[in-house]
Formats: structure tokens, C-alpha cells, sequence
């Protein structure tokens, strides 16, 4: 059995493939070596039964994962996936490189991710090259869901929202400016805490405010991380990502205003990167 995974800063993908490729999907919660350790992750793996039962069995695992940026963010993770899968190869790289397999489709692409973070990367079908560097969600994530997150948290507080979206974000969440600073400032695990107030976002997607926030990130977003590359006005720009799936329309918009040709929008890049993975680095490596 082989087992490939996407991983988020919220949640994580895992496919599981018998020897006939049949897919079996579970999920856990997003690792990310910058905010979680060995005990945890390996902790969270055994709680799933799907996983749990398999572990004895995987002869290789291929895990892409936020914060896997380094060796030594990837060797938290690959340790944590050595305890639990003890006969299988691990392989460990960063979600970056996931974005841009996941969307390759023969020719070379622009690769954005728009999720609880941002990045992007351009893959020419042999390397990901990365041009700036993603920020996380106190410098950057532009266009995120931490930096819409952010902003409501911080519109809210400052009452800078129209009255219709202050009442029901009172009414929604039920909380006070002393919780959210504890959430922000004190508590693990901020960038999930802050990059959730996304989903208010869905709520009033078709709000005039809503429309202009997104428009404005995601503009921002493709200005910093797209146009880095020399070729943002030639390649195919794709992306990844519940923000990018749920705004699919506004998205859309900004990148036809910057004259951007926009490929594959996908909410889970799981299934691509299967794919990929069935087409390109098993032909080669046969693991």
C-alpha cells in the first residue's frame, strides 16, 4: 500500500492506494512542523482508524505538507511518519510543490495556493521554482484565508463594519474583544483560530463590502505572488485552495483586470497530485 498526502495548516488529504490504485481518502487535522511537534502529529495519525489499521502495511509515503520549507521543519515530520509507518520510504516536501503537481498538466504553470495560507510557485514540469518567499499569516498570506480572517477580526473590533455585518457577527460567534486577543495573542494555533472568520466570507459572499474585500486580497495576492515571475502574462495561472474555489467568480475578475490567464481553480489538489504521482514519479521510481 502507498499512501500520498496533501496537508494544510488545517487539514490534512491522505489517499491511500492498494496495489490495483484504487483510492481510499481519510483526513486528520493539518500538520505543520512549525507549529506541531513529533508526539502530536504522530498522536493525531494513530486516532485514525483508516490509518491506524494501514500503518503495518505502507510501503511508502509521499507527504506534502505547510511548513515543510527546510530540512529541519521536514525532518519533524518525516521522523513523526517513520514512528507510525516503520516498513515504508517517507518522503516529505512542502505543499508548495504539491500546488504546482497538482496543477501541471504538461506544460509549464504558475501554481498559487489560496488557502488558510498563500504562496506561490512556477513548475516547469522538472523543478518548482519559488520567486518570493510566503510570509505565514503575520507578514503575508496575502489573499488567505488568515488575511481575510485578520481583517474582519480587526473591522470588527474597530466597528468599521457596516451595521448588517456587525450584527451578525455578533450574533454568530458570540464573542468579545478580550477572547480574540487571547485566541490571537496567547493561544496555539492562531493562523486556524483567525483564518476560520473566513467562512463569514461564504456567509455574505454576494455583500457589496464582502465583494470589494475579496477583490482587493486576492488582487494584492496575484500583484505580490504572481507577478514575481517573468512569465505571469504568458503562463497559465492556476490555483488551490477553499478561498480560490469559494471566490471562483471574483478571482476570476482580478486576474482578467491585471491580464492574467487563469488554468484550473481546485479546491483539493489531492486528487492532482494522485495523478501526478501515478503518471510521473512512480513511472521513474517505481516506490
Amino acid at each position: 500500500m502507498r499512501i500520498i498526502v496533501e496537508s494544510g495548516s488545517t487539514k490534512s488529504d491522505w489517499v491511500l492506494l492498494d496495489e490495483k490504485n484504487n483510492r481510499t481518502y481519510t483526513s486528520t487535522i493539518g500538520f505543520n512542523p512549525y507549529f506541531h511537534d513529533e508526539t502530536t502529529i504522530c498522536r493525531q495519525i494513530l486516532e485514525n482508524q483508516v490509518l491506524n489499521e494501514a500503518a503495518a502495511s505502507v510501503e511508502s509515503i509521499h507527504f506534502y505538507g505547510a511548513g515543510c520549507s527546510s530540512d529541519e521543519l521536514c525532518a519533524i515530520v518525516e521522523a513523526s511518519l517513520k514512528k507510525v509507518f516503520p516498513k515504508a520510504y517517507v518522503y516529505v516536501g512542502h505543499d508548495l510543490d504539491a500546488c504546482g503537481y497538482s496543477t501541471y498538466r504538461g506544460k509549464p504553470v504558475i501554481a498559487c495556493i489560496l488557502g488558510t495560507g498563500s504562496n506561490s510557485c512556477y513548475f516547469d514540469g522538472v523543478d518548482v521554482h519559488e520567486e518570493v518567499p510566503a510570509l505565514a499569516y503575520i507578514l503575508g498570506d496575502e489573499g488567505s484565508g488568515s488575511y481575510f480572517g485578520k481583517q474582519l477580526l480587526s473591522k470588527y473590533l474597530y466597528k468599521q463594519l457596516p451595521e448588517h455585518l456587525h450584527k451578525d457577527f455578533t450574533e454568530l460567534y458570540k464573542t468579545n474583544k478580550d477572547e480574540i486577543l487571547s485566541k490571537v495573542y496567547i493561544e496555539p494555533h492562531a493562523n486556524v483560530y483567525i483564518a476560520s472568520f473566513a467562512t463569514f466570507l461564504s456567509r455574505h459572499s454576494e455583500d457589496p463590502f464582502i465583494k470589494a474585500m475579496v477583490y482587493e486580497g486576492v488582487r494584492k495576492f496575484m500583484e505580490t505572488h504572481v507577478f514575481c515571475f517573468k512569465s505571469a502574462l504568458e503562463a497559465e495561472v492556476s490555483f488551490v485552495g477553499s478561498i480560490a474555489h469559494h471566490f471562483e467568480d471574483i478571482l476570476r475578475k482580478a486576474a482578467a483586470d491585471l491580464g492574467l490567464t487563469v488554468g484550473q481553480i481546485v479546491k483539493k489538489p489531492v486528487d492532482g497530485l494522485v495523478d501526478y504521482h501515478l503518471n510521473y514519479i512512480y513511472q521513474k521510481t517505481k516506490i
